[in-house]
Parts: structure tokens; C-alpha cells; sequence
């Protein structure tokens, strides 16, 4: 996040609670703001989290790929992700952050193309460093958002979205 907000890398990132970012894009020839909430994984916040996620309208969910426990980590967020929209149709992009320590690697990219195809998200490896796929990321979720967002024209809630 600091590195597609600020265009700095962090070497020794220490995530507190929580940190606000706010930032102005362009995607597919539209302006969008993004307000980013950049939380702690720890279990030690996880109580938060729930308000996190109640207001949020996308998800970002990041594990580091010279970290198998960051990998298995994810799936507990993901499902408190459901838990709490109460629905399965969330925006939400897997990420495995660090692709630069490739010969550090302790998750593969086929456990990451499996977990999100198993998810039904896109799925994405980055590196904070190198900023390898960081503007492409945030373009992506402001993608799925903007999907989300649309009526379903299929299942209309009510008459005013029925759109013939």
C-alpha cells in the first residue's frame, strides 16, 4: 500500500492497527478515489476487524510467498470476510507479495492459483520492492468494485433496477 500510494518502499515495514491512505486513480478511462485501511493481520487486532470489513466494498488480501504460515493465515480472514457480508459475492483479489525473493520462495504459485480459483477471485504475485504488479493490483480491485456495484440484471431487488 505505501509503495502505490507514496511510490517508497518500506524496508522494515512495521504495520501498527491500522493505517489511512487515500489516493486518486484513473481506471479504464474513469476517476476513482480510493480511501485504503492497510490493517494488521495479527490476531491481536482481529476483533476490529469486523468493522474493517463491514465497511469495506473490496479486499485486498496479502500473504507473503516466503511465508507458508502468511499463506495459510488468509483463508481465516477470507472466511470472517464472508462472515460478516453475509454474502459471497465480495470483491476480493489473492495476493502473494515478494515475488523478488524468488529463490526465498515457500509458497508456490500454483497453491495461490488454487486457493483464489477455489475462492473465485483473480489472483495476482507482486513485490513491494520492485513495485512489480502494485498499480495493476489496486487497478484490479477497483474493477471488481465497480463489478459488484452494478444491478444484477438477472435477479433485480426491486423494480426500480429491473433494467429492460
Amino acid at each position: 500500500t505505501v509503495q502505490f500510494v507514496t511510490g517508497t518502499f518500506i524496508e522494515k515495514y512495521d504495520p501498527t492497527i491500522e493505517d489511512f491512505y487515500r489516493k486518486e486513480i484513473e481506471v479504464d478511462a474513469s476517476p476513482s478515489v480510493l480511501e485504503i485501511l492497510d490493517t494488521a493481520g495479527t490476531e491481536q487486532f482481529a476483533s476490529m476487524r469486523d468493522l474493517y470489513i463491514k465497511n469495506g466494498q473490496g479486499f485486498i488480501l496479502v500473504y507473503s510467498l516466503v511465508n507458508q504460515q502468511s499463506f495459510q493465515d488468509i483463508r481465516p480472514m477470507r472466511d470472517q470476510i464472508i462472515r460478516v457480508k453475509r454474502y459471497e459475492k465480495v470483491p476480493v483479489i489473492l495476493v502473494g507479495n515478494k515475488v523478488d525473493l524468488e529463490s526465498e520462495r515457500e509458497v508456490s504459485s500454483s497453491e495461490g492459483r488454487a486457493l483464489a480459483e477455489e475462492w473465485g477471485c483473480p489472483f495476482m504475485e507482486t513485490s513491494a520492492k520492485s513495485k512489480t504488479m502494485v498499480d495493476e493490483l489496486f487497478a484490479e480491485i477497483v474493477r471488481q468494485m465497480n463489478y459488484a456495484a452494478q444491478p444484477d440484471k438477472d435477479d433485480p431487488c426491486c423494480s426500480a433496477c429491473n433494467i429492460q
